[in-house]
């Protein structure tokens, strides 16, 4: 057996900088105790309704809740008057003794506690209005007003309110596959979205007297109940926002006559609503595959702006298996629609806009709600509902089945910025794109708002690139995320984080895990192995109530990615990705042989490192002492070892560098370094993540090459949210960064 000796010379020009080495920026969220630990103590067990692969188990099960509503929008008064029914089917194993059902509008009510719950001080100056509104005016009330909750007998039925969730006692338990009927009648003041706030409610038009309505949480909505907390009957207080059970909705909507509208399901009465040109003007928008058809003009739109009718019409819709109902509605809304081809069928692309949004709307919207539709569905699944409507509501950006409000118009002179452009096209695409997480992947809202924000704005952030290659995304890349990663740690939670208890709501439950699930796909587990799985997942739990437990655990399953060191980093810790070259060493093959066994002491099993420009072979001598003509060069072995087809397949390098890596901050993740050549060249080398499992602290490789290394320098392309980029080039050097803020 014989050994390769490798004895170091120093790279005088690139340990010239080692003892510089830039101060930690602070310490790492949590200890370094066994980072790759498997995470059995932080998911649920697996169960006969959630599998150990994270797919559903042979017991899942989920309840049902169809409702047939009837309401009516008093534009004069601006209140909102219905009456529903809603037939609740228990699937689960439980006898249930009560129901739980939502009253999100209560949130808006003058009382609600949710007004009370953030700290306030005192303005240096307020404008008169605000001042007024805050400190002078009743509060808005916008809560529920209920009538009655009666059975299907027209009893009345014992309930009690407890802020936004209603509890419906039964008088006998409901068992496992009966279903129960209820009726509920209510009215509310709808809120003037720009003035007291609100995910729904109106915008006024003060030129023309108008109100533009987006409404939604207009109905009292059924609480999930499943197998992982029973009813989640968590409160509303603003943030978090819904979990619905699926069901299916018949909803007659009365509206004044001038009014255009559209919303949740499939229209049954559009020759009673629409003009007869209007709905030819419809049935060639679906089979129009490349542009839009504006179906309610914009002459047409103005022109019933300036009526104010005092007659009324009513909307019939129907929608099936969905989770939620929701609507617009004015006598300023222009109506275009084009065809989008998914899957061998056809869905319908919509927008409603008022004319202050063009020529932008017309434009666009239409346009990107084809292209996300497409997007989307390469990545997770074929669109399955039959329209999807882009709604022009200002200073908005929410979303619900198959309709959303996304903001962005043109300043009064008809000037776009690049701002309002972008913006526009992003919030369309986010909004669009809730129609997959959580519309049909319906993961929890009110517990993890990651799971929809965060899965959704990642690939937000692959279709606005499939959409322009230099769209200006905020949330994705790996950088945009570090002024967050290095921030107060005082103001920092884990992704894993109630909604209502995040600082920074948009760069923990949006940025960071899209960011995380990016840096999967670009740097861990590559795009083959991570779109399989994503697909996987979103496949799996369609329809469904998915957890985190599932995600992970399909991640890997569907991978043969262990992927437990970065859910337990990067979801349940603050920790920070942040790794530096702390030393580099030169060592090269001689031609010399050493003067004495000093010179060349070996340790039996080992390669041995001493002072010297030396690299040469010893026989092993075992305990015979050291006789030079046991060493024999490199290239003596190769010449007696090696036939001639061994030697022309041998390597030749002529610079062995011995790198060794540090940690400074907690979350692991591969190290990526780039070798820049003396000639001009470049190479990439990529370390998996296990090169830290014995040691959370340092790492070192040795790297062979033919060319003169230059400079070494980590993560190049800013694919691994290193917060400190200073420590990543050897030699050092000044480096100038600039990364976006990060934001809201």
């Amino acid at each position: 057996m014989k050994r390769v000796i490798c004895t170091l010379s120093v790279l005088a020009s690139l340990c010239a900088a080692a003892q510089d080495k830039p101060a930690t920026p602070r310490e790492p969220g949590h200890g370094d105790n066994n980072k790759f630990s498997q995470m059995y103590d932080l998911l649920a067990t697996p169960n006969m309704f959630r599998t150990a692969s994270g797919a559903p188990g042979p017991a899942y099960y989920q309840q049902q809740a169809d409702y047939k509503i009837d309401v009516e929008l008093d534009d004069k008064n601006t209140k909102l008057y219905g009456t529903e029914t809603i037939t609740y089917t228990n699937n689960s194993p439980d006898a249930l003794e009560y129901l739980w059902v939502q009253l999100d509008q209560n949130q808006q009510a003058a009382d609600s506690p949710s007004k009370l719950v953030d700290s306030q001080k005192m303005n240096e100056a307020y404008s008169p209005a605000g001042f007024s509104r805050e400190y002078l005016q009743p509060q808005f009330d916008g809560g529920f007003k209920l009538d009655y909750v009666k059975d299907a007998a027209g009893k009345p039925m014992k309930y009690t309110v407890n802020q936004t969730m209603m509890r419906i006692d039964l008088p006998t338990p409901l068992k496992h596959g009966e279903k129960v009927s209820f009726s509920i009648k209510w009215w509310y003041n709808i809120n003037n979205y720009q003035v007291i706030g609100g995910r729904s409610g109106y915008e006024h038009f003060d030129k023309d007297g108008n109100n533009l309505y987006v409404i939604a949480q207009f109905y009292p909505r059924m609480a999930v109940y499943n197998d992982v907390e029973g009813w989640q009957n968590m409160q509303f207080w603003g943030a978090g926002e819904f979990a619905l059970p699926f069901g299916n909705f018949e909803v007659n909507i009365t509206t004044p006559a001038d009014h255009i509208l559209d919303g949740t399901g499939e229209l049954q009465n559009r020759a009673e609503v629409l003009t007869p040109e209007q709905v030819k003007r419809w049935d060639l928008a679906t089979k129009t595959f490349d542009k839009p058809v504006v179906v309610v003009t914009q002459d047409e739109a103005t022109a019933s702006e300036k009526g104010f009718s005092t007659k009324k019409k009513t909307w019939k819709f129907k929608a099936t298996n969905v989770r939620d109902f929701a609507f617009s509605s004015s006598r300023k809304l222009i109506y275009d629609a084009m065809a989008v081809q998914l899957g061998g069928k056809t869905v319908m692309a919509i927008s409603l806009y008022p004319k202050e949004a063009n020529p932008l709307w017309g434009d666009k919207s239409t346009r990107i709600v084809a292209h996300t539709l497409k997007t989307y569905s390469k990545y997770t699944f074929d669109y399955p509902y039959p329209k999807a409507i882009s709604v022009s509501a200002e200073d908005q950006g929410m979303e619900y089945p198959m309709i959303c409000w996304n903001y962005g118009r043109p300043d009064e002179k008809g000037v776009v910025s690049d701002r309002i452009k972008w913006g526009m096209a992003g919030v369309i695409i986010h909004e669009v794109g809730h129609n997959f997480f959580p519309m049909i992947v319906n993961s929890d809202e009110r517990q993890w708002t990651w799971m929809d924000e965060g899965l959704n704005s990642f690939v937000e952030f692959l279709t606005e690139q499939e959409y322009d290659p230099n769209f200006p995304t905020r949330r994705g890349p790996a950088a945009n995320i570090v002024p967050y990663m290095s921030g107060d740690q005082k103001f920092l939670e884990p992704i894993m984080s109630n909604s209502e208890t995040i600082h920074q709501f948009g760069n923990n439950a949006y940025g960071k895990p899209a960011t995380g699930l990016n840096i999967l796909r670009e740097v861990i587990m590559g795009h083959d192995l991570f779109d399989h799985a994503f697909k996987t997942y979103a496949n799996r739990w369609k329809f469904k109530h998915p957890t985190p437990e599932d995600f992970f655990r399909t991640m890997e399953d569907v991978s043969a990615v262990d992927l437990d060191w970065f859910w337990r980093g990067w979801f349940y810790t603050t920790d920070y990705v942040d790794i530096g070259i702390a030393d580099v060493k030169q060592y090269y093959v001689t031609d010399e042989k050493p003067k004495d066994k000093k010179q060349a002491s070996i340790r039996k099993g080992r390669f041995g490192q001493e002072q010297g420009p030396f690299v040469y072979m010893v026989a092993d001598a075992k305990d015979k002492a050291f006789d030079k003509k046991d060493v024999k060069l490199l290239n003596d072995f190769v010449n007696e070892k090696l036939t001639a087809e061994d030697k022309a397949g041998l390597k030749q390098p002529k610079y062995f560098y011995e790198l060794t890596f540090d940690k400074p901050g907690g979350m692991l993740m591969p190290i990526i370094v780039q070798l820049n050549y003396e000639d001009g060249t470049s190479e990439m080398q990529t370390f998996p993540v296990q090169i830290w499992r014995k040691n959370n602290q340092s790492a070192i490789r040795v790297i062979a090459t033919d060319k003169k290394v230059v400079k070494f320098q980590l993560d190049p392309k800013l694919q691994t949210a290193d917060i400190d980029v200073t420590n990543n080039m050897w030699p050092r050097e000044a480096v100038k960064t600039k990364f976006n803020n990060g934001s809201e």
